[in-house]
């Protein structure tokens, strides 16, 4: 859509379409970090019909393993394996696609939102049953979330810090959610980049705003601005 929209001529919120491109690929979204300072899990990309054998992966990733799609979203097909036979019973469901497979990050799960390059609150997501998979996300009371989260000062402003620079380093615009695993209380991996997050009132996003004085009315009047801003005075036309 932003290509069609970018072709149009068409001013919209929200990134362009490279960084929207670059963002949906998880593995090259991790790349763009890591080069800028970000740290991220160690991790192996493959394609359904040429999956690595089990033994494989847990030789280069170790015995704990997340093995999730590349390029999709709401944790389709997340699965978290401790061990060989698990690790093999996840490969086993997989035929097509691009697959991630990366080292299991032990730690709370967190999320940030970053409106005009500047990080927001920071949430922490508690899901009742131990992992944020699609029904934890999707079914009502099956997670806790924390806003803000509770973190000593210099956590939150590492996290911050990390979520501006992995913004920065992909290319995003305007607004994107950011999520990361927190490693031993303090050491934030970076998940993945959202540059369309849910925008319920109840959604990650809004709750990132909310603690730091924006409701949800504010929040899409500032998501909004720069695009009017674009619109008002457009860039010139570059020559060829």
């Amino acid at each position: 859509m932003q290509r069609l929209l970018d072709a149009a001529g068409a001013q919209y919120a929200g990134c362009a379409a490279v960084a929207s491109a670059l963002t949906m690929d998880k593995a090259r979204t991790k790349e763009a970090a890591a080069a800028a300072g970000v740290q991220v899990a160690a991790g192996l990309v493959f394609h359904g019909d040429r999956k690595p054998a089990a033994a494989e992966i847990g030789a280069r990733l170790g015995a704990r393993v997340v093995v999730k799609p590349n390029d999709q979203g709401s944790s389709v097909g997340l699965a978290m394996t401790d061990g060989p036979a698990a690790l093999e019973a996840a490969l086993g469901r997989i035929s097509s696609g691009s697959w991630l497979a990366e080292r299991w990050i032990e730690g709370r799960e967190i999320s940030i939102g970053v409106l005009g390059g500047r990080a927001m609150g920071i949430v922490e997501i508690r899901p009742k049953a131990g992992v944020y998979d699609y029904a934890s996300k999707y079914t009502k009371g099956m997670t806790e979330y924390l806003a803000p989260a509770p973190l000593d000062p210099g956590v939150a402003s590492s996290v911050r810090s990390a979520a501006e620079t992995a913004f920065a380093a992909c290319g995003c615009r305007d607004y994107a959610r950011v999520d990361f695993m927190l490693q031993s209380g303090k050491e934030p991996f970076l998940l993945e980049i959202n540059t369309l997050p849910g925008m319920k009132e109840t959604s990650l996003l809004p709750m990132s705003a909310r603690c730091v004085g924006l409701d949800f009315v504010a929040l899409v009047k500032e998501m909004v601005t720069p695009a009017l801003q674009r619109f008002r005075s457009p860039a010139p036309a570059l020559r060829p």
